[in-house]
């Protein structure tokens, strides 16, 4: 009578033992803790707030690998973003609205992965600027997607191996509209070398915004950019290009780094406004790695707009992190804004980095507090 229950443990240890032997599915995820104190929100002096995700995005996900053999393996990841305050799903509340996709990964021929997931830009050229620190660093505005407002679904991406240090992405989003075969597109393509001191990074990204014939305006497989007063005048802009390049150096215990980006928004007859705007933005930073534990970084953003209308934001951060262990750390950092010109509504207003946290006047300034836990 023992037997059989026995066979059947030694099967279930035997299949067990193979599926891991094969494959591996890792729990990661991060949450991320503070108490925001901002000057001049939503026209008011004064704001004391829980803040949600300032170093890294509250979140949690699923990510795994199946080894196929011949150096070829399945790969996936499904992240979701949470408020840490309110447990509330974040990117409008979908279940996985930060990654999710499938795909092969071959050590040769590199990887293809389909899903919703970032476009190239972010995936070579946002860890080598400030936003590695916090989204609170960003362009005012995100209107370069610096901080990855825009995340793509319905697209397919390839990722070259790396080359002596080169390694190279390109995408393509599908709009998915019967009839209109680039309305709501995305493509982009980046390149990047990373050495053992210097790492540069370009590329270039295009945002269909939806065809209204046959569509409507704003429907698009990316997500919206038009987050914060920076650039929301021209949501009913045609397409959105953006061009970004930028690098850092490390030396020792010190990493400093530059970035460029242009980013063009393009009218058309159903578009609100006639000429297009365009963003040239600016930004620089050090990183100071104190001790193994503690670093301390500073930032300064210089955006201007031209075209439709013309505004001006110089935009200052500083930041400091502390480790308490491996995975748990503490921050404090903040900023200021000064806003100048028209913004296409009207007096341009500051919005500190990519939070879409509009002042309601021309200046605004920014102190957090807080505690991390990565998983």
């Amino acid at each position: 009578m023992k037997k059989k229950p026995i066979a059947l443990g030694i099967c279930a240890t035997l299949i067990c033992g193979y599926a891991h032997a094969q494959s591996a599915v890792t729990l990661y995820g991060a949450v991320d803790s503070g108490i925001a104190y901002i000057h001049n929100s939503g026209g008011q002096s004064s704001q004391w707030k829980f803040q949600s995700s300032n170093l890294s995005i509250s979140q949690w996900g699923l990510k795994g690998t199946e080894d196929l053999g011949g150096g070829t393996s399945t790969v996936f990841d499904l992240e979701n973003g949470f408020d840490s305050g309110t447990g509330e799903a974040d990117h409008d509340e979908k279940l996985f609205g930060r990654q999710a996709y499938v795909g092969l990964a071959n050590d040769r021929l590199g990887t293809v992965t389909l899903g919703r997931q970032y476009d190239p830009i972010t995936d070579l050229l946002q860890l080598l600027t400030a936003d590695v620190y916090s989204g609170w660093f960003a362009t005012p505005g995100d209107v370069d997607n610096y901080d990855s407002s825009a995340r793509f679904n319905n697209s397919v991406k390839w990722a070259s191996p790396t080359w002596n240090g080169v390694q190279g992405s390109i995408m393509y989003a599908f709009g998915g509209v019967a009839g209109a075969t680039g309305s709501g597109q995305t493509y982009s393509a980046a390149l990047a070398y990373t050495g053992a001191a210097l790492s540069v990074a370009g590329g270039y990204l295009h945002i269909d915004n939806g065809n209204p014939t046959l569509s409507a305006r704003g429907v698009s497989s990316s997500d919206s950019i038009f987050n914060s007063p920076v650039n929301s005048a021209y949501a009913s802009a045609r397409s959105i290009d953006i061009a970004r390049v930028g690098g850092q150096y490390v030396l020792g215990s010190y990493t400093v780094g530059a970035a460029y980006s242009y980013s063009r928004y393009v009218p058309d007859a159903a578009s609100t406004y006639q000429d297009a705007e365009k963003y040239h933005n600016g930004s620089v930073f050090a990183i100071w790695q104190a001790t193994p534990a503690f670093q301390v970084i500073g930032a300064y953003n210089y955006t201007r707009a031209v075209g439709d209308s013309s505004a001006k934001y110089h935009q200052f951060n500083v930041g400091a992190d502390y480790n308490l262990s491996k995975r748990t750390d503490v921050y404090a950092f903040g900023g200021y804004q000064h806003a100048l010109g028209e913004n296409g509504f009207g007096a341009a207003e500051a919005s500190m980095g990519s939070l879409g946290i509009a002042a309601g006047k021309s200046t605004q300034e920014v102190v957090v507090v807080g505690l991390r836990h990565r998983f």
